[in-house]
């Protein structure tokens, strides 16, 4: 089945302003992108979608995931990854732990085993090959953008919204870093939502582009 992420008639309001209205459908590899200026309602559209839209908002709509309504669940079980400019790793865990802490737990013997397996191939996919020991403290901001990225791929998200994740990020690792996440996106078919301030990440996306007013 095609995954896709549907937006049916939304109505996102703060307090009695309606800040917007949206009705879209995104197919699974697909990025669509909203821009828009601060207090646009681009965060609050997000929080929508997963379910944590914070007081003072309200919102009219239904959010579908492959075909099924999932408005009323929490957040917990909508599976959708959210991947912010804050890479937001545990101190306390090392960058596998980090990246294990996300993945679906199974109680089948040797499943530590295989979801070590699969955390290193992971990291070897992304050009982080031996470093799942390391200390996500003892990294770049470039390195640790990726682990965030491996922790919400292989929590098996259903879709991916993307919360200005490259903000942080110098010119050259801000290319590096999106060719790498939008890859990540197409090849495993994930409708995704991008928010932004910057024209080239839209550029990069490819998809279509949403502008919010004030």
């Amino acid at each position: 089945m095609q995954s896709s992420l549907q937006i049916k008639d939304l109505q996102l309001y703060r307090q009695d302003t309606l800040l917007l209205s949206l009705d879209e459908q995104i197919s699974g590899g697909e990025i669509l992108t909203v821009m828009g200026p601060s207090g646009s309602g681009k965060s609050s559209l997000l929080n929508w979608l997963t379910g944590t839209l914070p007081n003072g908002f309200t919102a009219t709509g239904e959010v579908w995931l492959n075909d099924k309504n999932v408005s009323h669940l929490p957040t917990h079980l909508r599976h959708i990854g959210v991947l912010y400019q804050d890479a937001l790793l545990f101190s306390h865990l090392s960058v596998a732990g980090n990246i294990a802490f996300a993945m679906p737990k199974s109680n089948k013997t040797g499943d530590r085993k295989q979801r070590s397996e699969k955390i290193e191939q992971a990291l070897a996919q992304v050009g982080l090959a031996g470093m799942g020991s390391r200390h996500p403290d003892n990294l770049s901001g470039g390195q640790q953008a990726r682990v965030a990225l491996l922790r919400t791929l292989l929590s098996e998200p259903k879709a991916i919204l993307l919360d200005e994740p490259f903000s942080k990020l110098d010119t050259q690792l801000r290319v590096d870093t999106r060719q790498l996440v939008f890859e990540q996106i197409r090849t495993h078919k994930l409708p995704a939502i991008m928010v932004t301030h910057d024209h080239s990440d839209a550029e990069a996306a490819k998809g279509k582009v949403i502008h919010l007013d004030l």
